[in-house]
């Protein structure tokens, strides 16, 4: 399985780094590790590793299989990232 790239765009945006802080605290409150939570999302540990450090522009599912996996809405977890 290949590595998925930072995205060329957007990669390192206020909004991406907000939104992958605010996955990785909710993760750490939970106290799941990142290859824990990957596996439960269903998603690569090295793409969710991207997504917290705000180097990826996820897909709107995966935000919503993220969210639910927290226990929370997809808004709600835009709104704890204040985006």
């Amino acid at each position: 399985m290949s590595m998925a790239k930072p995205s060329p765009s957007y990669a390192g945006t206020n909004q991406l780094v907000a939104l992958g802080l605010t996955i990785k605290e909710l993760r750490l409150n939970q106290n799941l590790s990142q290859e824990a939570f990957a596996e439960e999302v269903g998603l690569d540990r090295s793409y969710l590793g991207g997504i917290e450090r705000g180097e990826h522009n996820l897909a709107l599912i995966n935000l919503l299989k993220i969210a639910e996996s927290l226990g929370i809405t997809g808004s709600q977890l835009l709104l704890k990232a204040k985006i």
